[in-house]
């Protein structure tokens, strides 16, 4: 049978972070970013050089982000700002540029007992990719876990190899996997993340994904649209040769489609993603948050659909909306 229609946490049509927070803590709670200093394999030589050709970590970081500061004074800084603008008291330090697993133990160690010792803290979220971990360090962030939230997050991106070779992501699908099945059964959550729009990519795709990451034992999603920003390598192609991105119409679309499909019990912590203005090339939306998330709940009501609407109980697709992911087009 189809998914009944379920009301989420504030009432919204999809399993969203904030009711999932509001449930747990029975308050807000902010994510406060730090950078700690650490590279990724695909830049270092390790498995390649240059890094992931669309990023820009500039892209992301906030103004009081930077590693040439402590761990503390990061989080103190970034504390006040949220401080003043929330009103918020508790904080999930949320270790984000570049592969926060890449380094020794005791290095990992130093900083994130350093950022839970910070009044207010309550957790960590931890950005790495599925190569770079391991059952040492699994077994330390479990340990971790036993007594503050923690969350390990996956940068995946997309499930097609031929994606992962195009962008120099430096692993394939099966890496998340291999990945994914160490980290499970501990005490800490996982999250995945993904990004739509590669301009070699279609709807049918990404729907396939959607149906593929739904019968995978993970607890949160970040969903970003494919942003071409400034010195980066997808930049330079897209100068030579511009290519498609998807306009804010279509995102809606294939966003309100993929979570037709997507398993009703995976948190969303991220339905899209933004980029300073200033270094941010395409799609140019010219959209506020709030104008975003409210075009998505429109989406929805418009189709009167929600999270899981065409996800079985049993783990499975209903069948006229069924795709074969090894045949959707890539």
């Amino acid at each position: 049978m189809v998914q009944d229609k379920k009301i989420f946490p504030l009432n919204k049509r999809f399993n969203s972070y904030s009711g999932y927070i509001r449930q747990k803590y029975g308050e807000r709670v902010q994510k406060v970013t730090v950078d700690a200093g650490f590279t990724c394999p695909n830049r270092d030589g390790t498995v390649a050089v240059g890094g992931c050709t669309y990023c820009n970590n500039e892209s992301f970081n906030p103004g009081y982000n930077t590693a040439s500061k402590s761990i503390r004074v990061q989080i103190e800084e970034g504390q006040e700002f949220l401080k003043r603008r929330y009103g918020v008291g508790k904080f999930i330090v949320y270790f984000q540029p570049y592969s926060n697993t890449y380094a020794p133990a005791d290095v990992l160690k130093k900083y994130y007992e350093e950022a839970l010792s910070v009044p207010g803290v309550i957790g960590l979220t931890i950005g790495t990719r599925p190569d770079c971990i391991d059952e040492q360090k699994l077994d330390y962030l479990d340990l971790l876990a036993q007594e503050y939230d923690i969350t390990l997050e996956f940068g995946l991106e997309s499930i097609s190899d031929e994606t992962l070779k195009k962008i120099n992501r430096g692993h394939d699908y099966k890496s998340y996997l291999d990945a994914l099945a160490m980290s499970r059964g501990r005490n800490f959550k996982i999250c995945t993340h993904i990004i739509i729009g590669f301009p070699w990519e279609n709807k049918q795709h990404w729907l396939a994904t959607a149906d593929e990451l739904s019968n995978l034992s993970f607890d949160f999603l970040k969903i970003h649209q494919l942003h071409i920003v400034k010195d980066t390598v997808m930049a330079r192609q897209h100068a030579v040769k511009p290519f498609r991105l998807l306009g804010y119409e279509e995102y809606l679309d294939v966003i309100v489609s993929f979570l037709e499909r997507l398993n009703p019990q995976i948190v969303v912590q991220r339905l899209f993603g933004e980029a300073p203005p200033q270094i941010l090339i395409a799609p140019r939306w010219y959209k506020r948050n709030s104008e975003i998330l409210q075009g998505i709940e429109a989406e929805f009501i418009k189709r009167d659909t929600w999270q899981g609407k065409f996800f079985n109980s049993d783990g499975n697709i209903s069948g006229s909306e069924r795709i074969d992911t090894e045949r959707a087009a890539v």
